[in-house]
């Protein structure tokens, strides 16, 4: 049995069960928490460089928790919320109390957000001994993986050097951004659970972003069979809460999972941010965007309906796909299309978005202007160049990131273009007080990763998300399809009982012709 599973049983007055006074302990620490999230009082170590905040303190306090009794859990803070520097307090804890025998822990992390890692061991933990394992060079570092007491790679590499560092026994494995691993059979996703480690640990704002089986993935990282197979899961799960709304079902998942995962939210904990105002922009196609539209929405549709009753739905998202990302270029400018009959076209977004920043900029706001298109970033550019705006860009193909970012917060330019791919995560740009989204993507957390780059933990100004949306076109019905994803999360932690995911008539609907 798990330690949980037996810990309950242990509980139960009609057993009769002698329980082990380890087992015993559990018993009583979970049956105190089940009333309380607040963990027992552990001091942080005093060469942690930090002085945590109170909810800092319980995560830290929670990590503790799942230490003592060889447990493995996610913790699900808002983006902002400072998981890095609860998690460095953990490491320091564990190598101080001499729980991690010398052995090194490991995070790993997306690219964009190993540098802040590092950068943040060197300030608050100091005494730690990191590793970074990046670029050609980082084999010849492998040697010195077991004499480190942090070793920092990323998820990209990981794939590529599993074959070694699968072989090397560590102390802690934590992925940070875990939800990179939510298709349980992406090779990084295998590569990960090759990983030989004591404990384990997850970190996500999102860990729920499209359905429940991405929780089953980072769950069977965590501790393997725990939710069953992936099988038994979407059987005794998955299928009755999100196609049953089965309430029964979703109560004791959450129970389950309860004492493994801690999630607070920015209004729960940090009440002295400043207020957050979303402010939803309808825009209106221009005639030549609408008849565009509706050309290439009525060709695709017929495409997609064809493949849906040749292959199946399953077999057919990639036609589906090319036409959503058809139709929402049409939206953000017809250039985007690369064809002929429509580089002559103007786009009404852009123009409104061209106004938009204008005053803005004259009421003196600092703006970060997300869009997933990278060419869209160019178009632009090539507007704010015209009219003398000084800017930064950000996307995969820039390389320094972290001078980019100290551009920006040292107030000297006003504006900062982002792909959202590239700088969803990983930065802190608190100097900015207004977001743009350009354009809406149906998975709301990425959206909500790139609002909190300046919506986070050292904001003191009011921050102000203008979102973009094409009237009665495919970006409204995207924006109408986040609100039934946005809570995933939560409804399975919070209580709430439905969940929502796309089907052949949720494509179709959004294939619907332009409403005027």
């Amino acid at each position: 049995l798990h330690p949980l599973d037996a810990a309950t049983l242990a509980a139960d007055p009609d057993l009769p069960i002698d329980p082990s006074p380890t087992l015993a302990k559990l018993a009583r620490t979970l049956r105190e928490r089940s009333g309380s999230r607040t963990p027992a009082p552990q001091d942080t170590p005093d060469t942690l460089q930090a002085t945590l905040r109170s909810y800092q303190l319980d995560g830290f306090r929670w990590m503790r928790f799942l230490a003592d009794h060889h447990l493995h859990g996610i913790l699900a803070d808002d983006m902002g919320l400072g998981k890095t520097v609860q998690t460095l307090a953990h490491l320091l804890a564990e190598k101080e109390s001499g729980r991690s025998l010398g052995k090194p822990s490991l995070v790993v992390a997306p690219t964009s957000v190993v540098p802040n890692w590092q950068a943040e061991a060197r300030k608050f933990t100091p005494s730690l001994r990191v590793l970074l394992l990046h670029g050609p060079q980082r084999r010849k570092h492998f040697a010195a993986v077991p004499h480190a007491d942090l070793v920092l790679t990323s998820f990209a590499l990981l794939q590529r050097d599993i074959e070694k560092l699968g072989k090397i026994k560590v102390h802690l494995v934590i992925l940070d951004e875990a939800q990179h691993i939510k298709n349980p059979s992406a090779k990084v996703a295998k590569a990960a659970c090759e990983l030989q480690s004591t404990t384990r640990l997850c970190l996500s704002g999102t860990p729920v972003e499209n359905h429940l089986g991405e929780l089953w993935s980072l769950m069977r990282f965590l501790i393997p069979g725990f939710l069953g197979t992936q099988k038994a899961f979407n059987a005794s799960f998955r299928h009755p809460i999100e196609k049953e709304e089965d309430e029964g079902r979703q109560d004791i998942l959450k129970e389950r999972l309860a004492p493994l995962i801690l999630r607070r939210t920015k209004d729960e904990v940090a009440p002295e941010l400043p207020p957050k105002t979303i402010l939803t922009h309808p825009v209106d196609l221009t005639t030549g965007q609408k008849d565009l539209y509706e050309t290439v929405r009525a060709t695709m549709d017929k495409r997609v309906r064809d493949a849906i009753a040749a292959r199946g739905l399953n077999q057919s998202r990639i036609v589906f796909l090319e036409a959503l990302l058809k139709l929402r270029q049409i939206c953000c400018d017809p250039r985007l299309l690369d064809l002929e009959e429509a580089a002559s076209l103007p786009s009404a977004k852009l123009d409104y978005f061209t106004e938009l920043v204008d005053t803005l900029l004259e009421e003196g706001r600092r703006i970060l202007v997300f869009s997933q298109f990278t060419t869209m970033l160019t178009l632009i550019e090539q507007g704010l160049r015209q009219r003398g705006i000084r800017y930064l860009k950000l996307t995969g193909n820039s390389r320094d990131r972290g001078g980019l970012v100290e551009k920006f917060q040292s107030g000297d330019i006003p504006l900062f273009l982002i792909s959202l791919k590239a700088g969803g995560t990983g930065l802190n740009l608190t100097a900015a007080d207004t977001v743009i989204h350009y354009d809406p993507w149906w998975n709301p957390a990425s959206e909500a990763q790139a609002t909190d780059r300046a919506y986070r933990i050292g904001q003191t100004n009011p921050v102000f998300v203008h979102k973009l949306i094409c009237s009665g076109t495919v970006e409204e019905r995207i924006q109408a399809l986040q609100a039934s994803k946005s809570q995933l999360a939560s409804k399975l932690l919070a209580g709430a009982n439905k969940v929502t995911t796309p089907d052949e008539e949720t494509l179709r609907h959004l294939l619907s012709p332009l409403v005027s």
